[in-house]
């Protein structure tokens, strides 16, 4: 009787895991995207360093606040924005908060990361987001900030994949459209880019919710609650640095993951400094994605200015985008 009574039971545990839904990443595709204020003159814009240590990049701090102060904005350093500890910008607990203590501050309107390098999983864990749904503002970076992004939007905030103060190696002028794009998110001046196209471009129209980053980042987040969702998203990507194989050994990773399966478009961004193996990869960046994605009928814009690169321009992870794309021009529009 017994043992009738635990295969019974065992049958409907079994049924139960059988009909529960499994995904790879968080079902955040309704959330109500809460857009940060658009900044006036006299708000303040706190500096902060969330993973490496900056460096010898002082002087470009300093230009980078010269540039806010140009805007008619106030700025605030961190406590530990010049720290360092090994790899780091001082400890991940130190780095915490620091980030904890300019998302609580309601006298801080924008949160402009320094720089990128690695660092920024190690300590997201130990930040209150939530409290970024109660007082939003705007973050700004890019490459490792990725890991903050995806945290962020995953709470339903946007934010700003843009240039950092790290690239402010010499006054704005060498930056300037990267510059300009970013300030004119930060005042509610809506960007509308239009730029050459490429004859890898895969073309077609396209609407949906801008998401991504850094690939490397992207693919690092796999599996974790910070892992996005990019169904009817428009994905974004660059890299730096990386070897041509593990570009797609990445991109692999995230098909398997059904990153691709119902995305809404692709934009690649730079893909700069790659590195080959001997013997070689025998594909470029846009080969290598054209046909990893063959099978899917989104469109693919190549050569976006925005990642590794001078001329970064500014997007708003998070808004409703419209892409319109072809071999001779692609036009990216922002709805919100």
């Amino acid at each position: 009787m017994k043992k009738n009574i635990f295969i019974v039971s065992l049958f409907f545990v079994l049924l139960s895991c059988k009909s529960q839904k499994t995904t790879n990443f968080p079902l955040n595709n309704n959330l109500n995207w809460i857009k940060p204020s658009n900044l006036k003159k006299g708000d303040t814009v706190a500096l902060l360093t969330p993973a490496s240590y900056l460096k010898d990049s002082i002087n470009s701090v300093k230009n980078a606040i010269d540039t806010l102060k140009s805007w008619g904005l106030n700025y605030k350093l961190s406590k530990h924005i010049f720290d360092k500890k090994g790899h780091f910008a001082g400890d991940d607990k130190l780095r915490a908060a620091d980030f904890q203590e300019a998302i609580d501050n309601p006298n801080i309107k924008a949160i402009w990361c320094t720089r990128g390098g690695y660092g920024s999983v190690r300590m997201i864990d130990a930040i209150n987001f939530k409290k970024l749904q109660e007082n939003p503002k705007w973050i700004i970076g890019y490459s490792d900030v990725t890991a903050i992004h995806n945290e962020i939007h995953n709470h339903g905030v946007q934010s700003i994949h843009g240039v950092m103060p790290v690239n402010f190696k010499k006054p704005s002028e060498k930056i300037k459209k990267a510059v300009k794009s970013l300030k004119n998110i930060l005042f509610g001046i809506k960007n509308t880019y239009v730029i050459e196209g490429s004859t890898y471009n895969k073309k077609g129209k396209s609407q949906g919710i801008l998401v991504g980053g850094n690939l490397t980042l992207l693919h690092t987040m796999l599996g974790s609650k910070t892992s996005i969702n990019t169904e009817n998203k428009i994905l974004f990507i660059e890299d730096v640095g990386e070897k041509k194989y593990h570009i797609d050994r990445m991109l692999y990773s995230l098909k398997r993951a059904g990153y691709f399966k119902k995305c809404k478009g692709l934009i690649v961004g730079g893909f700069t400094a790659m590195k080959d193996e001997n013997p070689p990869f025998a594909k470029n960046v846009e080969e290598i994605i054209l046909a990893l994605l063959s099978e899917y009928d989104f469109p693919i814009v190549f050569d976006f200015p925005a990642g590794h690169k001078i001329d970064n321009r500014a997007l708003i992870l998070g808004a409703k985008i419209k892409i319109s794309v072809n071999k001779r021009e692609v036009i990216i529009e922002f709805l919100d």
